[in-house]
Parts: C-alpha cells; structure tokens; sequence
C-alpha cells in the first residue's frame, strides 16, 4: 500500500469505500457482460446493505453498471439517469455467507436475455476485490490489468492461453482457475504486469473452446 491508496481515490464522495469501491464493482459487472444492460439485480450485504442509502452505495453501483468513472459529477443522478436509459434496478439487503462487509451481488442481463454475475467488495481506499464470476471463484484485485476467459474445461486450453501471452511478451504474476464441474464452464483469472496489446484479446476469443474474453485495465 502507497500513499495514495492511503488518501484514495478521486472520487465523488462522501466515501472511498462505500462509493469509489462500489463504482467499480460495478464497472467490472458491466464489462464482463459486455454491453449495454436492461436490467439489474443488486444485492448488498453488511455495511453496505446498512447504509447504503446514506452513503450513495446504491448511485454508485449503478453509475458503475452504467459506465461511470469514480468521479463523473452524473454519479447522484444515476437512478434517474439508468431509469431514462430503460435500465431497469431492483436493490435488495441480504445476507452472503463469509463474504467482506462492504460486499455487493451484481446480475445484469442484456437484452438478448444473456446474464452475468458479479460478487465483489470494496475493501478501503476504493479499492475492490472481485471473488465471483457466475458463481465460480476468482480474484480480481484491479491493481494489475487482467484478462478474464470464460471457457470450456478442455485439455490444452490453458496452454492455449498463456502460450499467446508468452507470443506478446506478457509476464503472468497471477494466476487463478475455478470451474463448476469437470468439462464444464471454467474461468481463468489472469493478472499481468505491463501494457497489454488491446489485440490480443480477440486473438484469445478466437481459440477454440472460448466462450468469452475480457480485458480490464488496472484502476
């Protein structure tokens, strides 16, 4: 942790934790569905479910859904601004068993009926930690940039990957995979150190057996 971590974020306020962290949860959500939402589900627990009216935890949530940076000035009009854009929002407290008390449960849908889920607590400074992706665990801190690769549970294919990251020079300094059975739908987290060539993730979608791939810059 560095000074800056310390101090946080430029940000629309009133709090790091409860609005910074919360606009990028939400902004990875979207990424990784990939396009404009229709609808969203939030489900907030501990702190956040607590106070998230008076903190704006709710605006910022959705001005991240919505593709807002930390401090875009539209942050305290995001309800009215999604509700104008035919983004439809329910926001319920609830309770997620051993999960970080600033913690939100995001599920977008498009409007082909595709979804995605997205579980992920702001953990200080507006720092975040992302730890599902459609019920499979990861960890996905946005300090480094990262590829996200939904795929296939299929022999070669992580060789498949890192063998083009290799071909771009990229050096892997994290490295996570989850799966939700045997030959089922599986994620690799990859966190890199270094510029990424915004290419190589269509080359990596082009493989056989991808089911998506998604680039995130570090914050």
């Amino acid at each position: 942790m560095n000074v800056f971590d310390i101090v946080g974020p430029v940000m629309i306020g009133p709090s790091s934790s409860h609005t910074a962290g919360a606009v990028r949860i939400g902004r990875v959500a979207r990424a990784l569905l990939g396009c404009e939402p229709v609808s969203a589900q939030i489900l907030l627990h501990g702190s956040f479910a607590k106070t998230y009216k008076g903190h704006g935890t709710d605006k910022a949530l959705i001005a991240g859904i919505m593709g807002m940076a930390t401090d875009d000035e539209r942050i305290r009009f995001s309800p009215r601004l999604a509700e104008e854009a035919g983004l439809s929002v329910s926001i319920l407290p609830t309770e997620i068993d051993g999960a970080h008390p600033n913690t939100a449960l995001i599920t977008l849908t498009d409007a082909t009926g595709r979804t995605v889920s997205v579980q992920g607590a702001s953990v200080g400074g507006g720092n975040i930690l992302v730890t599902k992706v459609n019920g499979m665990e990861v960890y996905i801190s946005g300090q480094y940039n990262t590829l996200i690769v939904l795929h296939q549970d299929t022999p070669g294919i992580i060789a498949a990957v890192t063998e083009l990251l290799a071909e771009s020079q990229v050096n892997i300094c994290n490295f996570r995979l989850s799966r939700q059975k045997k030959g089922g739908v599986a994620v690799m987290t990859i966190e890199m150190d270094g510029g990424l060539d915004p290419a190589l993730n269509g080359r990596i979608e082009a493989l056989p057996h991808i089911l998506s791939s998604t680039m995130l810059l570090a914050n």
